[in-house]
């Protein structure tokens, strides 16, 4: 019998060895699991931040459009009314240059 005990020692001391290993690299698999969790939670986390700062940044955008949109209105007005203005002050100095024009016309010049 002492030879069959002397073979399951070794063999059972291998077992052990081999559990432990076992072991080990459960706990090694374990710990990075572990790790790998807390990066996926702190990449969401910055994946909502970048979220919500696009979000913010697609608000202003919507909200700078729409005031470059009046302001184009304004200046198309503004531009109008100054061409209106323009117009206005041609045909006024039109008006005067007729008026010299035939009052020069009509007052005989004197030779003194």
């Amino acid at each position: 019998m002492a030879p069959t005990i002397a073979a399951a020692g070794p063999n059972s001391i291998a077992k052990k060895e081999e559990e432990e290993e076992l072991r080990k690299r459960n706990q090694e698999l374990e710990r990075e699991l572990k790790e790998s969790r807390e990066r996926e939670e702190q990449m969401r986390k910055e994946l909502q931040k970048t979220w919500e700062r696009l979000r913010v940044a697609e608000e202003a955008e919507e909200r700078l459009c729409s005031q470059l949109g009046e302001l184009e209105a304004e200046s198309v007005n503004q531009a109008r009314a100054y061409n209106a203005h323009i117009l206005s002050l041609m045909d006024q100095l039109s008006k005067a240059n007729l008026l010299v024009h035939n009052h020069r016309s009509s007052v005989p010049i004197s030779i003194l």
